[in-house]
This record gives structure tokens, C-alpha cells and sequence, in this order.
């Protein structure tokens, strides 16, 4: 502090008022830099890439070969929508049901001979399901009471009637939605949207807890 009174009185001897200001400001107030003294200028700068660990990153769903143009139109906007986990989304062969049990047969009783069991020959019924394909698409957890499930309910319905030719569905009803699952009958192939418990409950179980 000393120092610098003594410059100033030198100063003024020689000089105005205003090279006193001059430099005054030029000792005090110097221009600080523009860059903080904690980043290194000299060296060359190096972006760090963070990449996505494998249990979080995306799963992806191959399409078979053989699918119509309906279903990957369909697919490919179900794969926008944001209401939808898209690892859930799929498209798969229905899986083929298991025949049941055979009905016992019981000899008739009484006097009248009632009482016999016998189910009749039936009808020769083709193996496979009435559905070519299955598409399932289950909503982010927590938004199925919020109205997810009849929105995109709404989507695939919009989907499949803007195409040309239109695919056949049945009637809009208001209650298609049922214990957070609902189903759309397109014709060849079924879409069903499910919530997380419904998709536990009914299509992650094996034939064997049925």
C-alpha cells in the first residue's frame, strides 16, 4: 500500500489528474482473464463418450420375414408411442393350446339306464389357434389406471382403419379395457395391451402353474 502511494505522488509531480487515473487503473484494476486458471489451455481438450451399460440399453424386437405390411405399419407406430415400454413390444405366433383331458365315460344306472357319459364324436378341429400372429404391448408401469391402456387402445384402432384397405375390426365399446388388459381384433392377428400385472399373471406363466 505504501508502494503504491509513493508512485502516485512521483506520478503527480510530473503528470495531470488524468494520468494519475490512467495509472492507477492499469495497477489496480487489472483485466482479469477470460479463462479460469483451473483449465488447462495448453494441452488438447478430450470429450469423454459415456456409453449406455448393457442391462439399461434398449432391447430391440426382430420382425419375422413372413408379416404383413399391416402388422409393421403397425409396429413400427407402436415403437413411437411414449406411453409404451418398448423391450415389451413384440409380434410372435400364438402359442398353440394344450388339448384337455378326456371326458370319463360312466356306465349307465337305474332302472331307466340314465346317467351314462359320453361326449359324442365332435368335430375335427385343425391344431393352432384362430389367429395367425399376436402382437403385445405393455404400458409403462404405474400408467395403466391413467387412461394409458384406452390410449393406446385408441392408436392401434386409428392405425388399422387408415389403411388402405382398411383392416376389419369390431365395433368401439367403451369397457375393452378389463384388470389392465385390452384386446383388439384385427382379422388375422390379435393385439393385446397390457399392464405390468397382467403381463406377470397371464403371459409369463408356464403351462405347468396353469
Amino acid at each position: 500500500m505504501q508502494t503504491l502511494q509513493c508512485i502516485r505522488r512521483t506520478v503527480a509531480g510530473s503528470a495531470g489528474p488524468s494520468r494519475i487515473g490512467i495509472i492507477s487503473r492499469s495497477i489496480t484494476g487489472a483485466t482479469p482473464p477470460s479463462t479460469p486458471w483451473f483449465i488447462d489451455t495448453e494441452g488438447p481438450v478430450q470429450s469423454i463418450t459415456r456409453h449406455t451399460p448393457p442391462h439399461l440399453a434398449p432391447k430391440t424386437h426382430e420382425l419375422p420375414e413372413n408379416l404383413s405390411v399391416g402388422i409393421r405399419q403397425l409396429f413400427l407406430h407402436l415403437s413411437k408411442s411414449p406411453l409404451l415400454e418398448p423391450s415389451t413390444l413384440s409380434v410372435e405366433r400364438p402359442v398353440a393350446a394344450l388339448p384337455g383331458p378326456p371326458l370319463p365315460q360312466t356306465l349307465p344306472k337305474g332302472r331307466r339306464k340314465r346317467g351314462r357319459t359320453y361326449s359324442g364324436e365332435g368335430l375335427v378341429e385343425e391344431p393352432g389357434s384362430i389367429w395367425e400372429w399376436v402382437v403385445t404391448a405393455q404400458v409403462k408401469e404405474g400408467t395403466e389406471n391413467r387412461g394409458s391402456i384406452e390410449a393406446v387402445v385408441r392408436q392401434v384402432r386409428k392405425t388399422l382403419l387408415s389403411m388402405d384397405p382398411p383392416l376389419p375390426l369390431p365395433p368401439n365399446s367403451k369397457r375393452r379395457m378389463l384388470n389392465g388388459w385390452a384386446m383388439i381384433d384385427a382379422g388375422k392377428f390379435a393385439v393385446h395391451i397390457l399392464s405390468r400385472d397382467a403381463q406377470r399373471k397371464y403371459f409369463e406363466r408356464s403351462a405347468a402353474e396353469w
